[in-house]
């Protein structure tokens, strides 16, 4: 499937998905808050008018009771009249009780007592004290009654406040529940948009790292959002460019190969014939000239050579075929190779120290330290010492190659790593040098990602390689 949408617009997509879910996460954790705070605040209003009618209920009771005692007594309407006023009012607030979850049968033997005590407001004047001795009676009665109200009532209240608890720990669980979910859906969001947006990145990082290591065969197609797709175009465009130029470069070394080596050998032949006196005897001026030509056309024919390979190397150096690598074996090898040549100067060589292995190109690196040694070899004094340290901290491996040789001048430092810069510290008993062992050493190791550098030494040259952990 084709994006039509840039990585920015990408990026903000997925970022407001996770914001919409945490923020409706959040929102429906106020709402459900709110709703519970407001059963909160109505089941407090609503314990506080239980407990207040219960109350009221047992005032009502003790009004109700002198009122009727006193009218039983005196005789008096008014006094008759405030008793039915108590009774309606008590009769209401009873069933504002009953309404709130009192059971029928508490209130109904409520208003049977009440009902008695009517009963006996009425009767002949003769019998109005015993009536009101029972009439105390029953409100005595009346009371305990209220009382047993007045207790459900609570007991109404406490059921109550546990099932408001018990709705609050429900609404707990559920709200932890959906803040957990949701952080961990907005973290596997969060994950699974990374990875889906961090593909193309990493494809790009690998063309770049082919294109860096001269690898070019394989097209470079990065797939994903408009923006990201030009940027793998580009790449592209660059790969071709890349391919076009090395092969115009192979074509320019096959023709200098051809138009310098074979005219420069037939010369060479040819002064070689004159030399021989195949054409005749030389005088001692005629010889000289062919000295001269013969030494210079052997010369020339080195440089080209030098030349040839200094470039094939530079180029072979951008195409690396990493394997994991022992260092200290490869260094080994190159000293076992050389066994021959820093015996015949009477040179001690030793090799210490160890380091992990490492993602190099085997044989690239082995050039490399071959070279290192064999400068080393060239330029120590019979009988010197060349020592090779490998040591590894802070996420890199250290080669040191120190020698006894007459080191490099102050004044060649510089310029110790130019192509065919030969310093002035030559030595007298070995054949010149082409002055592109060390260009090469630094081409190798620089495409690897490490560095080459000359460090201070007292005696001798002593040459430093660094090589990061992992490439």
């Amino acid at each position: 499937m084709k994006l039509r949408f840039s990585f920015p617009q990408l990026l903000l997509a997925a970022f407001l998905g996770i914001g919409a879910l945490l923020g409706t996460t959040a929102l429906r954790g106020l709402f459900s808050l709110e709703a519970l705070m407001a059963q909160s605040r109505d089941s407090t209003a609503q314990a506080i008018e239980l407990s207040t009618a219960a109350q009221s209920l047992s005032e009502r009771s003790q009004a109700m009771e002198r009122a009727a005692r006193q009218s039983l007594v005196l005789g008096d309407p008014q006094l008759r009249q405030v008793f039915r006023d108590g009774t309606r009012q008590a009769r209401d607030i009873l069933q504002r009780l009953q309404d709130n979850e009192l059971p029928t049968e508490m209130a109904n033997r409520w208003r049977d007592q009440l009902r008695f005590i009517e009963q006996q407001l009425d009767g002949p004047v003769e019998t109005a004290l015993d009536r009101e001795r029972d009439v105390a009676r029953a409100f005595r009665e009346l009371d305990r009654r209220s009382a047993l109200i007045a207790q459900q009532v609570q007991s109404i209240i406490a059921r109550r406040n546990e099932a408001l608890q018990a709705r609050f720990e429900k609404s707990r669980q559920m709200l932890t529940q959906q803040v957990v979910g949701a952080i961990v859906l907005a973290a596997i969001m969060a994950v699974g948009f990374g990875i889906w947006l961090a593909r193309p990145f990493r494809r790009l990082e690998r063309a770049i790292v082919d294109l860096g290591e001269n690898r070019l065969v394989q097209p470079i197609d990065i797939p994903g959002p408009p923006d990201v797709q030009r940027v793998g175009q580009q790449l592209e465009w660059l790969r071709q460019r890349l391919t076009e130029l090395d092969a115009d470069k192979a074509r320019f070394l096959r023709h200098i190969s051809h138009e310098l080596k074979t005219p420069l050998a037939s010369m060479h032949e040819g002064v070689a014939v004159l030399g021989d006196g195949v054409a005749g005897p030389l005088n001692d001026s005629q010889a000289e000239v062919v000295s001269i030509l013969r030494h210079n056309t052997t010369q020339l024919q080195q440089q080209i050579e030098a030349l040839l390979r200094f470039n094939a190397a530079a180029f072979e150096a951008r195409e690396l075929r990493r394997q994991p690598t022992d260092l200290r074996q490869l260094v080994d090898e190159q000293v076992e190779d050389q066994r021959l040549r820093w015996q015949a100067r009477q040179l001690t060589v030793s090799v210490h120290g160890r380091c992990p292995a490492l993602p190099l190109d085997g044989p690239k690196i082995a050039s490399a330290l071959g070279n290192l040694l064999s400068n080393a070899i060239r330029f120590s004094p019979v009988g010197g010492r060349i020592d090779i340290a490998l040591s590894h901290a802070d996420g890199r491996v250290v080669l040191d190659i120190r020698d006894e040789g007459a080191g490099i001048a102050p004044e060649d430092r510089d310029r110790v790593f130019e192509p065919f810069y030969r310093g002035s510290r030559q030595p007298i008993d070995a054949p010149k040098g082409s002055g592109i062992g060390l260009s090469i050493v630094q081409e190798y190791i620089q495409a690897h990602g490490g560095r080459m550098t000359l460090q201070p030494s007292e005696r001798g040259a002593h040459f430093r390689i660094e090589l990061p952990h992992a490439a």
